[in-house]
């Protein structure tokens, strides 16, 4: 059984996506009568050609010739150091002209061809650049050894010719050139199609795009290229692996004709998460060396004069604090969690930070600006590139691992939360329930005195609020358990042993 598995995600940050299709790489390749490759394609930037995928063309090439192609491969996924006005109308230019080829080629019928790249003499990049996030250092041999595939053209080339397209009166996805794969597993709706017999499997993670349209940034286009790509994933005969049940009525919900093509196999969570003895101690060290530069130098240039970490002896040893760990933008509901701080503060506890993990993600401004006047004066924390040693320490010995959210596809933190032994609360929505079962404290996430109370409850430090933290610790123990690989992968298993047993009957029918 041969898989190409859609690599572009694993190139971005450390958790959420990215993390799950590392593992997921990792972990179908583990499988049983499984082969996986990977499809290297980058989101905005046109990729050089790797090696040809004929072995007859590839053996009269010399060894410099093939060197010097899959050198030129790596330089064509990394940034461009230029930053002008020439360089970006330059890129600009490729990008259409590549939107326009794509377009004219799928129209035409042409494949998008796959060629190859060979990380034997690149493994250091290889490594680094799509998996060193996750993985252990264990899985360097396995991961520089895999196979790789290459497609050439932008992820939002495709998208922009869909788009565009679709003003012509349907939109047209390149077809790319599967032919030797049974399945092709794409992170989210996919803007391409395969070539038969290949069975397209979406990894589905959430529908903001359809439903919650004004947590997404670049709306418009954001909402048209997600809807767009998967109304023809699912006219295709796509299937649906959907990260939680959740997630799979919200996409029936849009489309009920996928309903019998969509399962749900959830996340799998890295196994760097784990019930680990620390001193709390630990912590002030993290939140000094972990601050967000930015948040850093904003607040100098607001006239802030003290910054979070920026002075010890203001930073107790065994801090009382609320931990978020999310990307900072509206939908995560951060501005919630402050006015719930806020009012726990005010009502006896002046002594409790906030802290919080994350990338500055779209339309930040308004919530960092609510942030620096606390941040000034150290007692809300804003970290980035915390690693998952220390992302442990902080979720041990958290108040709360606060997952606030309006809504969510899956839930990592909370998640990972448990697997360290930590306490989670998190906003009552259904996929949260979904995910995180009775381990968790539920508050209303549209009412900061909700939060504030279900957050008190793990605070208070009575019996009851001690028999309520045991309860959570040893539910999060059983609830994380079923995020493993070891409970994740045999889905995957059954899943694509179904499929391919459902193709044998159909090849047999045809004959």
């Amino acid at each position: 059984m041969k898989i190409l598995l859609e690599l572009r995600p694993a190139l971005d940050g450390h958790a959420g996506i990215p993390q799950e299709v590392r593992l997921l790489f990792r972990g179908l390749g583990l499988l049983d009568g499984v082969e996986v490759d990977g499809l290297l394609q980058s989101s905005n930037r046109l990729l050089a050609k790797g090696l040809p995928a004929s072995e007859d063309v590839l053996n009269r090439w010399s060894e410099d010739k093939r060197v010097d192609r899959l050198s030129r491969v790596v330089v064509s996924m990394l940034p461009r150091s230029g930053r002008g006005r020439v360089w970006r109308v330059s890129e600009l230019l490729l990008l259409g002209w590549a939107s326009v080829k794509l377009v004219a080629n799928a129209a035409i019928g042409r494949r998008a061809q796959l060629t190859r790249f060979v990380p034997t003499r690149f493994s250091d990049f290889v490594w680094r650049a799509l998996f060193a996030k996750t993985l252990p250092s264990e899985d360097i041999g396995s991961m520089t050894s895999a196979r790789y595939r290459i497609a050439r053209v932008p992820w939002s080339a495709a998208h922009a010719g869909g788009l565009f397209t679709r003003r012509l009166g349907a939109a047209i996805y390149p077809r790319l050139d599967t032919r030797g794969y049974e399945f092709m597993i794409a992170e989210t709706p996919y803007p391409g199609r395969v070539v038969s017999p290949t069975q397209m499997i979406v990894r589905y993670h959430d529908a903001f795009p359809l439903l919650m349209p004004h947590t997404i940034t670049d709306r418009a286009r954001h909402q048209a290229s997600h809807y767009q790509a998967l109304r023809r994933n699912v006219r295709d005969g796509a299937w649906f692996a959907c990260v939680s049940e959740t997630t799979r009525k919200d996409l029936v919900s849009v489309f009920p004709e996928v309903e019998p093509r969509a399962v749900t196999i959830p996340n799998m969570v890295s196994h760097r998460y784990f019930v680990e003895e620390s001193s709390p101690s630990m912590v002030r060290q993290v939140l000094r060396t972990r601050a967000n530069q930015r948040i850093r130098a904003l607040a100098k240039r607001r006239g802030y004069p003290k910054l979070a970490g920026g002075n010890d002896k203001d930073q107790p040893s065994d801090p009382e604090y609320l931990l978020m760990v999310s990307t900072l933008e509206p939908r995560k509901n951060h501005l919630g969690l402050l006015a719930a701080w806020e009012q726990l503060r005010a009502n006896g506890r002046p002594n409790l930070r906030l802290v919080l993990v994350g990338m500055l993600g779209w339309d930040h401004k308004g919530i960092v600006g609510k942030l620096l006047p606390w941040v000034a004066q150290g007692l809300v924390h804003v970290l980035d590139d915390v690693p998952a040693a220390e992302l442990r320490v902080l979720y041990r010995h958290a108040g709360a691992t606060v997952c606030a959210s309006f809504g969510e596809g899956f839930g990592f933190s909370g998640v990972e939360a448990m697997c360290c032994g930590g306490v989670v609360a998190a906003s009552d929505l259904p996929v949260h329930r979904d995910v995180y079962a009775d381990a968790a404290v539920y508050f209303n996430p549209y009412s900061a005195g909700d939060i504030a109370g279900s957050l008190e409850r793990l605070l208070s430090g009575d019996d009851e609020c001690l028999q309520l933290r045991k309860r959570l610790v040893e539910e999060g123990a059983t609830v994380s358990s079923r995020y493993t690989p070891d409970e994740v992968l045999p889905l995957w298993h059954a899943l694509l042993d179904s499929l391919s047993g459902r193709a044998a009957k159909q090849a047999a029918i045809n004959q």
